[in-house]
């Protein structure tokens, strides 16, 4: 197969498309396909082995955000893909589906970002959120196939009116992410650096940005034997360190790989904020590396936490339940153990091999169904 990859998000931004789009490309270089990337990158390079096109961009709140240009449609040509993969479209992916849809080439199209509640966020006003729910339902219809990640987004999309609708969630690298790093020294060593004195760790992995609300461990003021901390960097990281002015919170920045995989085994608590994720690939990674999980009853998390089981659920907008939810697990080593193994075992199925399978027999499906509607020629 010959998949063309239209992405808004690659390397060297981290965040969740890029994270996707890269073991999705893996996948398909271990399948011995062909594939190529066009993503708001600086130049041309490669990955897994296929080349990445890069297009021009504009930087938004230290985003990278391609620009639409022939260049797509001249990239798609030589190529000469089976089918196109628009990953979280916005600009650049609306341009690929129209693009491939005049050359005649399906389209599979992840939806992975709450355009219309990012506009909320940010405070473009709900003009601009009701603009920016028309243009997902327009971009959206264009795809042979939209791939929601959780059961509160394919809601959504279907209350947008959206057609052609499948349920596909994310993997996590299960080896990578473990309990057993919990022992290790490197993380033995981290533990002492942030806590000398038995705190528990309560965390948060993720990118700092106005969406994310990690603002709200604000909530965790006053509260004794913890300490916090933060992994991850970007547009509102002046802004949290701010409003966690006196609680005692250890900034990391951003981490990736071995660091990354071992700041997760350090924590005793992960906590996530923001209330409009449209998956929460960190709580997966969370649970994997058998860490208990706090979370919002909201989005994507709520497919992700069986409350009480795998984690702990508090009310979106009430930031005492949050604090409660946490202070409940660092009082409770014992309950923190369960609910941290309960965590690891519910995503055991979810491996990144597991879930490109799945991704792929959708691709197949969206060739099938298109073949299928092909005139047939008469002999």
């Amino acid at each position: 197969m010959r998949v063309a990859v239209v992405s808004e998000s690659f390397l060297p931004t981290v965040n969740g498309v890029t994270t996707s789009v890269c073991r999705v490309l893996e996948s398909l270089r271990d399948r011995g396909d062909e594939a190529v990337v066009i993503a708001p990158t600086d130049g041309d390079g490669s990955y897994a082995g296929f080349p990445v096109v890069g297009v021009p961009a504009v930087a938004y709140r230290k985003f990278p955000v391609g620009l639409p240009g022939p260049s797509v449609q001249r990239t798609l040509e030589a190529f000469g893909p089976d089918l196109v993969h628009a990953a979280s479209p916005f600009l650049l992916g609306a341009e690929g589906i129209a693009a491939a849809r005049r050359l005649g080439v399906p389209t599979v199209a992840v939806y992975q970002t709450d355009v219309a509640g990012y506009a909320l966020r940010h405070r473009w006003g709900r003009g601009a959120a009701r603009l920016a729910r028309a243009w997902v339902r327009r971009m959206h219809e264009q795809a042979d196939l939209t791939l929601a990640p959780s059961s509160v987004a394919l809601a959504e999309l279907t209350d947008l009116g959206v057609p052609r609708l499948a349920r596909w969630g994310r993997g996590v690298d299960l080896d990578g992410f473990h309990p057993n790093l919990r022992s290790d020294d490197r993380t033995r060593a981290l533990r002492r650096a942030l806590a000398p004195d038995g705190q528990v760790l309560v965390g948060y992995v993720g990118r700092l940005a106005p969406e994310k609300r990690v603002e709200r461990l604000r909530a965790l003021r006053g509260m004794r034997g913890i300490r916090v901390v933060i992994v991850g960097d970007g547009p509102a990281a002046a802004d949290v360190r701010r409003a966690l002015h006196g609680v005692p919170t250890t900034f990391l920045g951003q981490l990736t790989g071995d660091d990354l995989r071992t700041a997760y085994a350090a924590l005793d608590v992960f906590v996530h904020t923001g209330t409009e994720e449209t998956f929460g690939q960190t709580i997966q990674e969370a649970q994997a590396s058998g860490c208990p999980v706090v979370a919002p009853r909201a989005g994507g998390p709520i497919d992700l936490v069986e409350h009480g089981h795998t984690g702990l659920l508090y009310a979106p907008e009430d930031d005492d339940a949050l604090a409660a939810a946490v202070a409940g697990l660092v009082a409770d080593p014992a309950r923190r153990a369960r609910i941290g193994e309960a965590g690891r075992r519910a995503v055991r199925e979810r491996s990144w091999e597991q879930v490109c399978a799945q991704l792929f027999a959708h691709y197949d499906a969206v060739l099938a169904r298109r073949a299928a509607s092909l005139p047939t020629a008469q002999g």
